[in-house]
């Protein structure tokens, strides 16, 4: 990166983006011993159901691989490419790997954490309810994969590309939207292209979890979940 981009960095600079990485991975480590630890623990006092063993063997096994998808995608960006002459970056695809490993470990925690503390509902399932689940869950996996859309955006700085919402310059679909070859390349490396599936993603995303709130105000829910649908239209309207 010196070579190729940062000359005159000075030392002082170099300290801070090197303190920056350095936090980042003790922090990363912490956050490992604060799972495994804990579960060697509870496991050796046998306070540990058979399904809740599973759970926290997942979890500690996702933290660690989490670790190493880290070091993984850093790598990429100390590699020497010979034949390039682009800003030195870590690979947009591994910055993708990482942030939604990630956010599984984090949900699949939450959730973990949140079904031991709060006893589950009992009512009866409609067919009202079952669609309001369906719905949340493919809600969920569009929101999942908008955040993993934000990270090939961070990977390639496709944030730089366009900054003229909601129109992408002078166009709403850009004239380079399709400038790579062959054209599925496009959709993980042009960065015109990521921008605007980013774009496309966001606003569906918000769509999806405004239509959720307004479904579930037709269903008699429990105040528990109907606080949950209102605070997620609330974060994702922030967002």
């Amino acid at each position: 990166s010196f070579n190729s981009l940062n000359h005159d960095m000075t030392l002082p600079e170099f300290k801070f983006i090197w303190y920056m990485e350095y936090s980042h991975r003790m922090w990363g480590r912490v956050v490992g011993l604060a799972y495994i630890l804990p579960a060697a623990y509870f496991w050796r006092r046998g306070w540990l159901s058979r399904p809740l063993k599973g759970c926290v063997l997942a979890l500690c096994g996702l933290v660690c691989f989490q670790g190493l998808l880290g070091w993984y995608m850093v790598k990429s960006g100390l590699e020497e490419k010979p034949d390039s002459y682009d800003i030195p970056r870590v690979s947009q695809y591994r910055l993708a790997a990482h942030l939604g490993s990630a956010l599984v470990l984090y949900s699949a925690s939450l959730w973990t954490g949140l079904s031991l503390l709060l006893p589950q509902h009992k009512f009866p399932e409609t067919k009202q309810l079952l669609r309001l689940r369906q719905y949340a869950h493919g809600t969920t996996a569009l929101i999942f994969l908008t955040a993993l859309s934000g990270a090939f955006v961070a990977g390639l700085d496709a944030g730089l590309v366009y900054n003229s919402f909601p129109k992408m310059g002078e166009h709403w679909i850009p004239d380079d939207l399709l400038a790579f070859s062959p054209v599925l390349r496009n959709i993980f490396e042009n960065p015109t292209t990521v921008q605007f599936d980013h774009r496309i993603l966001g606003i569906a995303s918000i769509t999806a979890v405004t239509a959720l709130y307004l479904f579930s105000r037709k269903i008699p829910l429990p105040r528990r979940t109907r606080m949950a649908v209102t605070s997620l239209l609330a974060v994702a309207c922030m967002q």
